[in-house]
């Protein structure tokens, strides 16, 4: 059998190929050295301590905050009793988190995420040089989960801004944050979709990457290849409590529209339609007469809402909002939201098989810290974490009740939200006492006592249930 023998003239021609081709790769590899140097002063590490009460009762922490080992659990199961403690029958413990942040003016304004902050007794934020500055909270806004800072500084590297409306799908995107604490860690990738809807994050468009981010990272900024903030990191999709491949961002257009009135206002104000709204099928659309399955559904409105007032119909399909589409019905919320209250909105609908335009003047979401003047929309339930709305008398006569509010937004890190309330539920006792109005359930929720289950009854789908919440 013969040996195939090649010449070296050959050999050194495949040698020059493989060198040639895998040089020309890396060439198209994008290269952060410079994006890095330049944007990483202006990247904060933030540290915040609270301080909480323990009671001293029994409990599954008793071994000086640690978990039970198993051969006490088999005899005492969850409820171990723990001493009391010689300073009194509670004692204080200090909890601290990490985040990151970054600068937007000279004059000391930090942006970072709500939760990044939340509950915070003291904000600290150390700079690239190690100084470590106490952060006041101008302001911040759960429902982007934004935040503003403000520390006493001058003269403060800031970061330039991009425009994230101009992101594209397969962009190269990188972050600079402090992953697990460890300070300015950088990590790229590419953008994998833009202007993606998550459960309870009705108003943000979050920008999806596969860019690394780990705790420790939330409110850092995401940059293009310019070395533009493009997005806010702030949330990853887990099963481990790790990365896993996908992250979101915050557009940094969205978070600095919220940025600003935080700065001027220390709240935000959302424009609101007083709407209920579905998702429109195919064979939905193929009913109204619509030859696109687009655009958000109106199931039911507030009576007293600027829909309702407005001429708007249970039927109506919002399909554009001042001419731009609503392709989903998640989208309406996000194009309402960013509209300020008192403002005109054109509305295109689909009724009856016709392309209507309707042009109406925004309220104010009943959330919102400006609030309504109406009490039919009550202001947000800040122990409770609702904002309601009393129930029409059609709904009573179905459900067969004399009164009751329904559930328009539960705000997700509420003790609403622990105990499983949902929008759409309709409240109807809560420890035992009627709730005939808005007014009424934020008395009632004032006089109830702390840290003791309270029993609330309600309707969900036509349903009654009772569901036990702990306010704290």
């Amino acid at each position: 059998m013969k040996r195939l023998v090649f010449p070296s003239a050959l050999w050194l021609c495949f040698i020059i190929f493989l060198f040639v081709g895998q040089n020309a790769h890396a060439q198209n590899l994008p290269d952060f050295t410079k994006l890095v140097e330049d944007a990483a002063p202006g990247v904060v590490n933030i540290s915040t301590s609270r301080t909480i009460q323990r009671s001293s009762g029994p409990s599954i922490q008793g071994f000086g905050g640690q978990d039970i080992p198993e051969i006490f659990r088999h005899f005492f199961g969850d409820s171990f009793p723990t001493p009391p403690p010689s300073r009194g029958p509670n004692r204080s413990e200090e909890r601290q988190s990490l985040g990151s942040g970054f600068v937007i003016s000279a004059d000391g304004y930090v942006l970072t995420n709500a939760h990044v902050v939340q509950d915070a007794d003291e904000i600290l934020v150390r700079l690239n040089d190690r100084r470590e500055l106490t952060a006041e909270l101008v302001g911040s806004d759960t429902q982007t989960d934004v935040a503003l800072l403000k520390v006493d500084a001058n003269n403060l590297p800031v970061l330039d801004l991009g425009d994230s409306d101009e992101l594209k799908v397969g962009e190269w995107v990188a972050a600079i944050g402090s992953p697990f604490g460890f300070d300015h860690s950088v990590s790229a990738g590419i953008v994998s979709a833009i202007n993606r809807t998550l459960p309870r994050d009705v108003y943000v468009p979050f920008i999806q990457t596969d860019v690394a981010i780990n705790p420790g990272n939330s409110g850092g900024p995401l940059f293009n290849l310019e070395g533009e903030v493009v997005g806010i990191n702030s949330q990853i999709l887990t099963r481990s409590g790790g990365f896993m491949g996908l992250s979101f961002a915050i557009p940094i257009n969205v978070a600095m529209d919220v940025a600003d009135q935080l700065r001027e206002d220390g709240h935000v104000d959302r424009g609101w339609l007083g709407v209920m709204i579905q998702p429109v099928s195919r064979d939905l659309a193929e009913s109204f007469g619509m030859e696109e399955v687009i655009g958000a559904l109106i199931a039911d409105l507030d009576p007293d809402g600027p829909a309702a007032q407005g001429g708007l119909q249970a039927g109506d399909v919002i399909i554009a909002v001042n001419g731009e589409e609503v392709d989903r019905s998640s989208t309406l919320p996000r194009l309402i939201g960013r509209v300020a209250p008192g403002s005109d909105v054109d509305l295109t609908l689909m009724r009856d098989g016709e392309e209507v335009t309707e042009t109406l003047e925004l309220g104010s979401w009943p959330d919102s810290e400006a609030g309504h003047s109406d009490s039919s929309s009550s202001n947000n339930q800040v122990r409770l974490g609702v904002a309601v709305v009393e129930v029409d008398e059609a709904t009573r006569e179905r459900l067969n009740i004399g009164g009751g509010v329904e559930v328009r937004q539960v705000d997700p890190d509420s003790v609403a939200s622990q105990a499983g309330l949902r929008v759409g539920d309709i409240l109807v006792s809560i420890d035992h006492r009627s709730v005939a109005s808005a007014d009424e359930l934020l008395r009632i929720v004032e006089e109830l006592p702390d840290d003791r289950a309270i029993p609330l009854r309600l309707y969900r789908d036509g349903r009654s249930l009772f569901v036990a919440l702990r306010l704290e």
